[in-house]
């Protein structure tokens, strides 16, 4: 029924201005449009709305991820901008925070201002 559908992706933000700066300046996002409710972006090719909510439930899971062609090259980029990825207990990540699963794809987490767990994979 959906198959010819665009998804739209969808975060929550309890403060707009912050999160436009976070997914435009840091992440490299280009705004397509904002009102008082929301921050829409251009995420090559999906629309991710940026939603003004009074309080962000976190929910301690990835609610957005990019596919990525060189993790290293990525999270290298993304630091440089300020981000800061997340070291999870138990699980073994590189240098940079990558984690490899088991058949070879290589994960890496941070999060918005909002506490929003973002991830980068880049798949075997």
């Amino acid at each position: 029924m959906l198959a010819d559908s665009d998804l739209i992706a969808f975060a929550p933000t309890a403060d707009l201005a912050r999160a436009r700066t976070f997914y435009e300046s840091v992440l490299g996002l280009p705004v397509v449009d904002e009102n008082p409710y929301a921050c829409v972006f251009e995420a090559h090719g999906t629309m991710l709305r940026v939603t003004a909510v009074g309080e962000v439930a976190k929910p301690g899971y990835t609610v957005l991820g990019w596919r990525v062609a060189d993790i290293g090259e990525t999270v290298t980029g993304l630091e440089s901008a300020g981000v800061v990825f997340a070291r999870y207990d138990g699980m073994e990540q590189d240098a940079q925070g990558v984690w490899t699963t088991p058949n070879g794809d290589r994960i890496a987490w941070f999060s918005d201002p909002d506490g929003n767990v973002l991830s980068l994979t880049q798949f075997s």
